[in-house]
């Protein structure tokens, strides 16, 4: 029991020692907020552990260097007096206040070599923090709606978006930020009409063709494009994908037939067992010795294998519909094959594998329709449409 206690308490004076040294670290390089972390950290723990007295120290100033250092950046910010400074501004007050509420939970931390408690300055940053708040809300929100007027570009409107959802998200509520978040999603989306067309001699199915045309099943979520297979007419859309079917080969039905002859040795019953002059071999007890009699057998298998393959090419076109260019062309192709293997045998099925006995108990089957095959080679074309669509961006 005390050998485990010894262990223990090494064990705990290891952490401690490696907790100061990486607190310490951090204090040397300017990494307060790491160090600020470190410490408190295994403070919660036990904060009157002597081991843990360098801690406190490191604490206290770690949290002097960095509340200096903040306040310094706020105030030469605010003597710049650029909005666009407001941000920084805001969120390092939030810093400055979420540190102390970290600390004050843990005091008093009393510092044994000079007998008396950490110090740490704390200020009451709430008028801060609102006045801020509410001066980068209107900066936001005014350089966003300037955007939304202003500009012609959908990367600008998306980070309008942008600045309108960090807005919502520090003032919930703000104006008529909902209604401007919307009118930002949807002048910097992309919408992108669809048009399929068969270049081919063959009938697509219908079902394949309004199955190609759902986009809502591909599971493609992008926040800044939107497909229409049914163009709407109060939107101005800005590409044009168009889907063509330009060959479908459809291979005759076949059934081929391969013969396989298969020998083998099997047991047929038993024999007592004689010696070259004829007398009948016995154990030791007396009893005549029986061996397995074994002859051979044969079978002729015929193996048929009914095939049918049908291959489906077309091309993935994006066209800028304000520069009438195509932007980017992808082929689309896919295979699917139909095979099914049946047999029958003449002779003695006892010469055959398991794998063939099996082929014996199966069947001739229909072959499947020229439009079942396109149809379910269509279920790769919309894979592989997926990834086209998923690789592919616009700006």
């Amino acid at each position: 029991m005390k050998k485990l206690l010894l262990l223990f308490l090494l064990g705990s004076f290891a952490i401690s020692c490696s907790s100061v040294k990486k607190s310490q670290k951090a204090l040397n390089i300017g990494d307060y907020d790491q160090a600020i972390d470190i410490a408190l950290n295994k403070l919660r723990n036990n904060k009157n552990r002597k081991g843990n007295q360098p801690l406190i120290y490191q604490l206290e100033e770690a949290y002097k260097r960095v509340t200096e250092r903040d306040l310094e950046q706020i105030s030469f910010l605010k003597k710049d007096g650029n909005p666009a400074n407001l941000e920084i501004i805001y969120n390092t007050y939030l810093k400055l206040d979420r540190r102390q509420q970290l600390i004050k939970p843990l005091l008093p931390l009393y510092m044994v070599e000079e007998n008396r408690n950490a110090r740490f300055k704390f200020e009451n940053y709430s008028n801060d923090i609102i006045s801020t708040k509410n001066e980068l809300s209107e900066h936001l929100y005014a350089q966003a709606s300037e955007v939304l007027q202003q500009s012609r570009r959908k990367y600008d409107y998306r980070k309008a978006y942008d600045d309108f959802k960090y807005l919502d998200q520090i003032n919930p509520g703000y104006r008529d930020i909902n209604a401007k978040m919307e009118e930002a999603h949807f002048k910097g989306t992309d919408f992108v009409k669809v048009a399929l067309y068969n270049d081919t001699d063959k009938v697509i199915p219908r079902r394949l063709e309004s199955e190609m045309l759902n986009f809502n099943t591909y599971g493609i979520n992008d926040m800044w494009t939107v497909y229409h297979s049914n163009p709407q007419d109060k939107i101005k859309y800005d590409y044009e994908m168009e889907l063509a079917f330009k060959q479908i080969n459809i291979s005759p039905e076949q059934i081929r037939e391969k013969e396989i002859i298969k020998e083998k040795r099997i047991k047929d019953g038993w024999k007592y067992l004689y010696d070259d002059d004829g007398n009948a071999v016995k154990d030791s007890l007396g009893n005549k010795i029986k061996v397995d009699k074994f002859r051979k057998v044969k079978c002729i298998l015929y193996q048929f294998t009914q095939f049918k393959a049908v291959q489906v090419n077309g091309n993935v076109a994006f066209k800028d519909l304000n520069t009438k260019q195509v932007v980017n062309s992808y082929p689309l192709s896919s295979e699917f094959v139909f095979e099914h293997i049946y047999a029958d045998y003449d002779g003695d099925k006892r010469a055959l594998e398991d794998s063939y006995l099996k082929l014996i108990k199966v069947r001739e089957v229909p072959f499947p329709s020229s439009e079942q095959m396109i149809y379910d080679a269509g279920e790769d074309l919309k894979q592989r449409l997926k990834n086209i669509i998923s690789r592919h961006k616009f700006n």
